[in-house]
Order: C-alpha cells, then sequence, then structure tokens
C-alpha cells in the first residue's frame, strides 16, 4: 500500500515571529489547519523569538524583517554560529529591494513576501525544511556594488515611505518616532546612498526595484 507523502514524514515543525497580531493570527490559521505543519509557538518581536529557540527544538523560523526590539537583521546575526538553530525565512512586506539579498548574506534559508498568495509561504517552508534555499532572483553580480546593502531596517523602512509620497510628520506618526528621529534616519541614509534629498533617494529606490 502506498503511503501519502504528507502521512510518510512527521510534520514540519515551525515558530513565526511578527510585529503584527493579525499577521500571527493569519499564520496561525495557515498552518494550524494543514498537517504537514506544525506551529509550536509565535512570538511578537525578535527577543521573544529568539527565547523560543533557546526553549524549543523546532526546523524553521518564519520572521518579520521590521520587528520591536530586534528585527529580522539582528535575530539572523545573533543566530550566526548557533548550533542548533533553526533554518530561518523572512516573511516581510517591506519591498526594499535588497532585503532578500541580506537574508541570504546573512545565513537566512528563504524569502517570502506578504504580498505572496499563502500557498507560496507554504511551499517555502517545505522547501526550506527539505534543505532547500528559496529566494526571488537577484542579480548577485551587483551586490558588491549595491548602495542598498549598507541599510539598516529601519533606512529601509523610511526609504520605502519616502516612495510612498509621505511626509516627515507622516512617517514619524506612523513609525512612532519623534520628528528629530526621522530627520537623524534620512541623514543617514542619504549619506549612504550617495543623495542629496528626499527626491534624489526615491529616484534610486525605484532604479533598484525596477519601477523607474
Amino acid at each position: 500500500m502506498n503511503i501519502p507523502a504528507s502521512q510518510s514524514k512527521p510534520p514540519v515543525t515551525i515558530v513565526a515571529a511578527d510585529k503584527s497580531p493579525l499577521i500571527l493570527s493569519g499564520l496561525f490559521h495557515l498552518f494550524d489547519n494543514d498537517d504537514r505543519f506544525n506551529l509550536l509557538a509565535t512570538a511578537a518581536d525578535g527577543e521573544r523569538f529568539l527565547e523560543a529557540v533557546d526553549r524549543f527544538s523546532f526546523d524553521v523560523g518564519v520572521i518579520g524583517w521590521n520587528m520591536p526590539y530586534l528585527n529580522g537583521q539582528g535575530v539572523l546575526q545573533s543566530l550566526h554560529g548557533h548550533a542548533a538553530a533553526p533554518r530561518i525565512i523572512v516573511f516581510t512586506g517591506n519591498p526594499a529591494p535588497d532585503i532578500p539579498r541580506q537574508v541570504m548574506r546573512l545565513g537566512g534559508a528563504g524569502f517570502c513576501s506578504k504580498c505572496d498568495a499563502p500557498h507560496v509561504l507554504q511551499e517555502t517552508v517545505l522547501a526550506v525544511s527539505e534543505g532547500r534555499m528559496v529566494f526571488p532572483f537577484m542579480d548577485l553580480s551587483r551586490s558588491g556594488a549595491d548602495p542598498f546593502a549598507g541599510l539598516t531596517a529601519r533606512e529601509q523602512e523610511l526609504l520605502a515611505a519616502l516612495a510612498r509620497g509621505l511626509t516627515n510628520q507622516q512617517i514619524a506618526d506612523n513609525l512612532q518616532i519623534s520628528l528629530n528621529t526621522v530627520k537623524f534616519h534620512l541623514k543617514n541614509l542619504f549619506g549612504k546612498l550617495d543623495v542629496k534629498n528626499r527626491a534624489q533617494a526615491v529616484a534610486c529606490y525605484l532604479n533598484a526595484s525596477g519601477m523607474a
């Protein structure tokens, strides 16, 4: 008698982390209703995710990129050299074009956009659990000269906000930070991109993402 592949393997164990309770609820229903997966726990930020790494043994971590206390970049850096670290998939709505490359460089196993259909994330988790890497197409020949490679997660978030046409005050309100903090981050952002103002920064962003 042939046993279906989904029944012959133990479920993929997962811990998910995201700043949005709505996203975590969606992930719970996505994985809980499929016997190929076992969602062990959820976390609201990167620090709590690392606590879960210490408490549980699991196959795959599905984490956001922009999280409080410790972001996705920080999680990947913290797990570097960790003997029992799970394979990490970054699941984000941040449209900054260099995030997949950063995830790969920091040792992540996969990348999935929140704009993708739910089954894409499921397929990505299955592939990563089997030892494969899953990333969108990237021109790796550009990585050495990519100005986005040095941006922090916060700077990427601000750049995406600029591209949506938000003012400094709107950015401050959305991110719940002060106007002076926004200006500080933008000054650093402009310096890293070698641009003089927000218009040039947005043009740089659109060129890199292929939307110009």
